[in-house]
């Protein structure tokens, strides 16, 4: 393994080749149920690295090694099934190296029937190998065809067992990302209902492949029926599962244009329920986030519903809307929306004074965001009315924006300082050489 990856196998003459095929096949068959699962690994890895290492000059020798997967893939043997499913995904781009798709399709086929296997370990294996092989085959020459293919993935979608659930997510979005059109609408609303249910997965990658399908889906069959399923799932109680949904709603946003999803959003928020309401918020908090600075074509639609949440008496509502703003304030920097940007920031701008710190952070980022829009000169005009309050409270907040200003932009802040007189105890100004000198 090492030597092959550090020295490569160009000085590999024939012989050495046939005998080190010849010895990782015997070694991979002598692989049984009491070897460690250390043990299978390396040997995977190894075997992995001499085939890569080969290249072309390993297509002699292809059909055997198929054939002894063939064979081990009947095993009673759990592990030894595993592995080698695991090896079809080593040396599936070698296969393709060497113009072996016949080869691969018939693998696909081999794959397919053994799509029914009841240890959930070896299934993700099964997966992760046929998500391999259409990797590098290509859909349309894909056997079996995609669209039987995905009908048979529909139900492995209830599997709870987390190699399976993040193999067959990858594998059901490497499909819509570049098959769709293959599969017909209904089977895709299918699985973005099984989909729903990955959102409550414990593990961060299914998550996030969960969402980045949703994406592809939209992008496959049109936003409006993906979005109302998404929409709906806002109103269940598991925090979690709301969050994956509002990060998916911005996903389908990014993909298909955030026109057409607007209307039946915001639309959405006139629901009187807390949740939605904040599910909504937050899925335009990420939407900003996403499409940057194409926000300024959204801006003025936005202005009326954040107001509303900036006025609302629940601290979230509050929070969330202000998390909003701030990527809104930095996605429009320059477009020429300041008129609108001034109005927000006089309803965030009482917040300032909130108890609950992830209200205040929320705020204060928000006001960042103005900072960096509005420009510092502009913040100072209502920094400078709180920075010498009697009220020690009013101080403390006043001082911590100016402190973030003079961190982000001590430089812009020199034209909006006041200008102080001269009296006849204290000299303020100083000429240019003094300060030079």
């Amino acid at each position: 393994d090492d030597v092959l990856e550090s020295l490569g196998a160009a000085d590999v003459d024939q012989r050495l080749e046939e005998r080190l095929i010849d010895g990782v096949l015997y070694a991979f068959q002598e692989q049984g149920e009491e070897s460690s699962p250390e043990d299978n690994t390396v040997l995977l890895d190894g075997f992995g690295v001499v085939v890569n290492a080969l290249g072309v000059r390993c297509k002699p020798y292809l059909k055997q090694i198929a054939g002894t997967i063939k064979w081990r893939l009947n095993n009673k043997s759990a592990s030894v099934r595993m592995q080698a499913a695991d090896l079809i995904g080593k040396i599936a781009v070698v296969m393709k190296a060497c113009g072996e798709d016949q080869l691969m399709g018939h693998l696909g086929v081999v794959l397919y029937e053994y799509l029914g296997e009841e240890y959930p370990e070896v299934l993700g294996s099964i997966l992760s190998a046929l998500k391999a092989i259409v990797n590098v085959i290509g859909m349309s020459k894909m056997t079996p065809p995609i669209r039987d293919l995905l009908p048979r993935l529909t139900p492995i979608l209830k599997n709870r067992h987390e190699k399976v659930q993040e193999s067959v997510v990858d594998l059901v979005g490497r499909i819509a990302d570049r098959g769709a059109e293959m599969v017909n609408a209904k089977e895709w609303m299918r699985i973005c209902f099984e989909l729903l249910e990955m959102l409550k997965a414990p593990r961060k990658s299914i998550q996030r492949a969960s969402v980045s399908t949703f994406g592809y889906i939209a992008k496959a069959i049109g936003p409006q029926d993906v979005l109302h399923t998404l929409i709906n799932n806002l109103k269940v109680q598991d925090r979690q599962n709301r969050v994956c949904t509002t990060v998916a709603i911005a996903i389908v946003a990014e993909s298909c244009g955030p026109f057409t999803i607007l209307p039946a959003l915001m639309n959405e928020y006139r629901v009187p329920e807390l949740n939605v309401q904040n599910g909504v918020l937050k899925a335009l908090s990420f939407m900003c986030e996403y499409i940057g600075d194409m926000s300024k074509d959204y801006i003025y639609a936005l202005a009326p519903l954040l107001e509303d949440a900036l006025m609302d008496r629940d601290n979230v509502h509050r929070q969330t809307a202000c998390a909003c703003i701030k990527h809104l304030a930095l996605g429009v920097r320059n477009q020429g929306c300041e008129d609108a940007l001034v109005h927000l920031l006089n309803f965030v701008w009482p917040n300032i004074f909130e108890q609950s710190p992830h209200v205040i952070n929320a705020c204060l980022d928000a006001v960042d965001g103005f900072i960096v829009s509005l420009g510092p000169n502009f913040m100072m005009l209502y920094v400078l009315q709180g920075l010498f309050h009697p009220a020690r409270r009013v101080r403390e907040i006043y001082w911590r924006v100016y402190n973030n200003m003079y961190v982000y932009a001590s430089h812009s802040m020199v034209a909006g300082y006041p200008r102080m007189e001269n009296t006849e105890k204290n000299n303020y100004q100083m000429e240019s050489m003094d300060v030079f000198l």
